[in-house]
């Protein structure tokens, strides 16, 4: 061998020892992206071996849904000279490994090659999503936050601090903690940055200046890391706190309130209680004295409650909550009660104050209106929301224990009959007796709900594994409910006969919604009327077929989104006076066979699919559109467009910058824009919906609860929520002016709760003027329905608008 050709074979060699040594993976393909050379790194992550790897192009070492990017980024590199992007490897396995590639073009024997570098950032991702998470607590706790240098200079801090302090979170950046220290000077702020070097840690009370110049008490709790040179310090305000310390020891007249007050020393013993105590728990002043409070203890909270309430009262000097005594005479009773301890000039301990209130009445409003959301008045069997929780609960629980479950759905024959001939009252005698039946024939864990009219589910769990064997036995549940249902009624000493037709949807692990579930009961249920009543039958495919429209429908609904199809009809929105201050945009599809479609007929199946995000976004664009040519007409300028959000649409984490987009784009006033939404958009991440609401009121944009009178769930939502507005819905308004339901009791109850929650209430489907007087006298502020308008084109809404000028 020559020398000259030992040599280059040498390098070689070298050069390939090298490549194979670099840290990531690298690579070398041609202008087509075929692999001219690659390091062992790159064969070790993909788990290929060098003959597999030969055959691949570049982009197919990478994920589905990143080929399109590396292509074109591929691209940019021989246009441009070099390139960089942050991609997953896709091994043979399946696992993906996130890398940042830098790419460049260089030429080898006179064509054009591309040298691909890459380093795995898992470990970088990792970091960034734990300071995020990080970053999201110190955003989320109440308490400030701030980060310090050595010399006391601010580097990060928290939207808690910068309420605090009234200066916003950019101007505090660069503030050294002396500028917003009240009590000590500069010099005596360098000597405790000082102290707290050499201890590592401090918890102190001072008091700090906002931007407007007034002083307010704060506690705050600093930690030195030495191996970062960092301060990082918590601050909790304690104003609210020193100023109730002020006041109990000047302000004695104070003590008789209408809320109990009880005083013990420093050792929990009581000293002092006032007179609304007495009334309150019942005992008497001297009953109580020289006494540990836990007396009352009701045994409701353990003893885990109390060690947390001590933990908080001894480390922050106050606790406030919600918790059960007991009176003298037994009776046991929620209270609101908070804790203060006094302190002296030593910071000693001298005092525990303690006031509380009587909260029974608030609790039993709180159930009453639970009960009113969630089930029937006249049965007091679970209603349709219950239900439709519990079957959403029981379905992924089936799959999970791979058993089988049933849906029956049942209704009585020939119930007319007997409402129109006896009346109501005796319809709702046979009702509860109906109720009674059913549960005297299924068990305590399954379920029986009333969804309306004579319309009954029940819903039983966990039959069997095997599919004969569940079917059997619910089969003779069902023939057992029949055949007592079937047996004479006595009604105000008459004889009435009727018998139910039972519909049965069996369910596992099918994958099927509650929606299509309750569809195929009702679909056997009638099934069983067309076969003669007073009969039971099971849901099968030959009824699939029959639903099989469905999904025609669902077809036409993908041509009409992308055919324009689809318009906006406006409904006015009217005040007490009947003066329009707003529109609903309501959606309508004008199909090409079938004419105008309301939304009932095609958003049902939208929601079933991705259709509902296309609809949805198409409409709020076209709403902001409109919005857009209002800003110049004199008659709509003023007016607001409530849009309708579906939960789905909701969900998508893009949503708040959808809506900022579109009302930049189109220059709107956010305050004319108004998104409405039920209580489905928090029922699976409440936490999620809350920021994202409060981002959308940041941007200006109001918000509406809709359905509230209907699906409502739980105060905990509302008092989350922060929306502006409670929509009372349609169904519920229809039966205010009735003798017959709780209606109107509902509606008392909302007006009566947002009233205390500042909330503006508003009612749809007003009908009569008898709806229109109802709502008024209930403090109702703005109205929507039929009474002053129907849903119209455009050009009619502004007619209507001329004609009201």
């Amino acid at each position: 061998m020559k020398p000259r050709d030992r040599a280059l074979r040498q390098e070689n060699a070298f050069y390939k020892e090298l490549i194979g040594s670099l840290p990531g993976v690298f690579y070398m393909t041609d202008a087509r992206g075929r692999f001219l050379l690659w390091n062992r790194n790159l064969e070790k992550v993909l788990g290929l071996k060098s003959d597999e790897l030969s055959g691949l192009s570049a982009p197919d070492i990478f994920g589905e849904d990143e080929k399109r990017l590396i292509g074109s980024k591929i691209g940019e590199v021989f246009q441009k000279g070099e390139a960089a992007v942050e991609a997953s490897l896709a091994a043979k396995d399946g696992a993906k490994t996130p890398y940042h590639f830098t790419w460049r073009r260089v030429e080898r024997d006179g064509e054009p090659v591309l040298i691909g570098m890459g380093l795995d950032i898992t470990e970088r991702n990792k970091t960034h999503q734990a300071l995020q998470r990080h970053k999201q607590v110190i955003e989320t706790v109440r308490d400030g936050f701030w980060m310090t240098d050595e010399q006391g200079v601010l580097e990060e801090v928290n939207e808690a601090y910068a309420r605090m302090s009234g200066y916003t979170m950019q101007e505090l950046l660069g503030m050294r903690i002396s500028q917003l220290e009240a009590r000590e000077q500069p010099e005596e702020v360098g000597a405790h940055i000082d102290k707290i070097m050499m201890r590592g840690h401090d918890c102190f009370e001072t008091r700090h200046r906002r931007k407007d110049g007034s002083v307010f008490d704060i506690e705050v709790s600093a930690t030195f890391l030495p191996e970062c040179r960092k301060f990082f310090v918590f601050g909790h305000d304690i104003t609210g706190r020193k100023r109730a310390e002020l006041e109990l020891r000047v302000a004695a007249a104070a003590f008789e309130t209408h809320d109990a007050i009880l005083i013990t020393d420093a050792q929990a013993n009581i000293i002092r209680v006032n007179r609304a105590f007495s009334e309150i728990t019942g005992y008497s002043a001297a009953e109580v004295l020289g006494k540990n409070p836990r007396i009352m203890n009701s045994g409701k909270q353990d003893r885990a409650f109390y060690t947390r309430m001590w933990q908080q009262l001894l480390s922050g000097g106050a606790w406030a909550g919600e918790i059960w005594d007991r009176r003298k005479n037994g009776e046991i009773y929620p209270k609101w009660l908070s804790i203060t301890a006094v302190k002296n000039g030593r910071q000693e301990t001298t005092q525990y104050v303690a006031i509380f209130s009587d909260i029974t009445e608030r609790k039993r409003i709180e159930e009453k209106i639970r009960n009113l959301a969630f089930y029937d008045t006249l049965t007091e069997l679970p209603n349709r929301r219950l239900l439709i929780e519990r079957l959403r609960a029981a379905l992924p629980a089936s799959a999970r224990r791979r058993d089988y479950g049933a849906v029956l759905l049942l209704d009585m024959d020939r119930f007319k009959v007997l409402n129109d001939t006896l009346g109501h009252d005796c319809g709702d005698l046979m009702l509860v007796e109906v109720a009674n039946r059913i549960k005297s024939c299924v068990r305590g864990m399954d379920t029986v709900a009333r969804l309306g009219g004579d319309e009954f589910v029940v819903l039983i769990e966990g039959v069997s594994r095997d599919e004969q064997d569940a079917s059997r036995k619910v089969g003779m549940v069902a023939e057992k409910i029949r055949e007592v249902l079937a047996r004479p009624y006595r009604i105000k000493k008459r004889e009435h006969y009727s018998s139910p037709s039972i519909g049965i949807a069996m369910y596992r692990d099918h994958g099927e919604s509650v929606d299509a579930l309750l569809r195929h009961a009702d679909l056997a249920m009638y099934q069983a009327k067309n076969s003669g009543r007073n009969a039971v039958c099971f849901f099968d495919r030959v009824m699939q077929d029959n639903a099989e429209r469905h999904d025609a429908l669902e077809g036409d609904l993908r041509h009409a989104v992308g055919h324009g199809e689809l318009r906006l009809y406006y409904q006015v929105q009217v005040d007490n006076a009947q003066h329009p201050v707003g529109a609903e945009a309501l959606l309508r599809w004008e199909h090409p066979q079938r004419g105008l479609m309301l939304p009932d007929q095609f958003i049902p199946v939208a929601e079933e699919s991705e259709l509902i995000l296309e609809i949805g976004r198409w409409a709020l664009t076209e709403a902001c559109t409109q919005l857009a040519r209002w800003r110049d007409d004199a008659r709509m300028r003023q007016m607001t467009l409530t849009v309708n959000i579906s939960a789905r649409q909701f969900a998508r984490a893009d949503f708040v910058g959808q809506v900022g987009t579109l009302i930049g784009q189109y220059r709107i006033g956010p305050k004319r824009l108004k998104l409405e939404l039920t209580e489905g958009v928090v029922t699976g991440d409440l936490t999620g919906a809350v920021e994202k609401i409060k981002a959308l009121r940041n941007i200006g944009v109001d918000l509406a609860m809709d359905d509230f009178a209907t699906v409502y769930s739980s105060l905990h939502y509302l008092k989350n929520l922060s929306s502006d507005q409670l929509k009372i819905h349609r169904d519920v308004v229809r039966g205010v002016t009735s003798s017959e339901g709780g209606d109107a009791q509902l509606v008392q109850a909302i007006v009566d709760l947002a009233r205390n929650m500042d909330l503006r209430i508003f009612a749809e489907g007003v009908e009569t003027e008898a709806q229109f007087a109802f709502l008024k006298r209930h403090d109702c502020k703005a109205y929507q329905g039929y009474l002053f308008s129907k849903p119209v084109p455009l050009e009619e809404l502004q007619a209507l608008m001329d004609r009201q000028r």
